[in-house]
C-alpha cells in the first residue's frame, strides 16, 4: 500500500471557487477511476491557501495505471479545460509515502 499526498497552492482568495469546481465535475472522475480517497483538507493554520488531500493505493504500478485509465477519460479531460481561467493553482507538491511496518494503514 502506498499513499498519494497532493498539495496545491491556491491563489489567495480563490480556493473556495476552484473548490466547487472539483467538487461538482473533478472528484466524480477521480473517485471512478482512483477509489481509495482517504481525505480531502484545506489550511486553517500556517500556510494558508493551500489544499491538501490523499489517495491511497495498492502499489506504484496501480496508481499508474488508474491514474492512465483517468487521463483518458474524456470527463476528466473537461474538468481540466473548463475550470475557472485563469487557473487559481499557484503551484502544486506530490508526495508518495511507504508505510512503517508498524503503521495503522499497512
Amino acid at each position: 500500500m502506498i499513499l498519494e499526498v497532493r498539495t496545491y497552492t491556491v491563489a489567495a482568495g480563490k480556493t473556495g471557487v476552484w473548490l466547487e469546481h472539483y467538487e461538482k465535475t473533478g472528484l466524480p472522475v477521480q473517485q471512478k477511476h482512483l477509489g481509495g480517497l482517504v481525505g480531502f483538507f484545506t489550511t486553517e493554520i500556517g500556510t494558508l491557501n493551500r489544499v491538501v488531500h490523499m489517495w491511497k493505493y495498492d502499489s506504484l504500478a496501480d496508481r499508474e495505471a488508474r491514474r492512465g485509465a483517468m487521463a483518458k477519460d474524456p470527463d476528466w479531460q473537461g474538468y481540466l479545460k473548463g475550470g475557472p481561467q485563469p487557473s487559481p493553482i499557484v503551484s502544486q507538491e506530490t508526495q508518495i509515502l511507504v508505510p512503517t511496518a508498524f503503521s495503522p494503514m499497512k
